[in-house]
């Protein structure tokens, strides 16, 4: 009798715990984190390349010529690091490379894939911003940044990509399966 019962209770046959309000609540709060961080990504890389004029005017949009990584790096970074940044202000591969993780980082972070690789290629972004400008304005060490970072490792760690998004259909793929990274 013991046999059956260990066997009947093995991993496969427990039916998962109901999940209860706040579990829920709690899964809908860090979708819309989610969805929220996303906007503010695909925002700046829509603005910096078609200067919608919220902090990019038209004529200094990516699409017109105008460098996303130039004005900044050029004039706002200061601190330690303020002249390895100032070397690569305004320079082709740097701007490519900027946009492209904006872009990259704002979808994932929207539709709820890739969310290991959104959030740390993210908190990496998030850091070299936080250390383009040293130290932050308001703090001694602590600013934004940092935070986001933090909040983009929460929502790899609870899979938030799952609910109000794409995240479980993603997984399912062979590709994704094989390569674990990419969840």
């Amino acid at each position: 009798m013991t046999a059956t019962i260990e066997r009947n209770t093995t991993a496969t046959t427990i039916a998962p715990a109901a999940e209860t309000p706040r579990e829920r609540a709690a899964r809908f709060v860090w979708a819309g984190t989610r969805i929220a961080l996303g906007w503010i990504f695909l925002w700046a890389f829509l603005d910096k390349a078609f200067g919608l004029g919220h902090e990019t005017e038209a004529k200094n949009a990516w699409i017109n010529g105008g460098s996303p990584t130039k004005g900044f790096l050029t004039f706002g970074a200061a601190g330690p690091f303020k002249g390895i940044y100032q070397d690569i202000a305004g320079a082709t591969w740097a701007d490519w490379l900027f946009m492209a993780g904006l872009a990259g980082i704002g979808v994932a972070l929207l539709l709820g894939i890739g969310m290991r690789l959104a959030a740390t290629t993210g908190a990496l972004l998030m850091v070299l911003m936080w250390t383009a400008v040293l130290p932050p304005e308001n703090n001694l060490f602590m600013d934004d940044h940092l935070i986001y970072a933090a909040v983009l490792a929460g929502l790899a760690l609870v899979g938030a990509g799952n609910t109000l998004g794409l995240g479980r259909a993603w997984a399912n793929l062979p590709i994704v399966r094989k390569y674990g990274w990419l969840k």
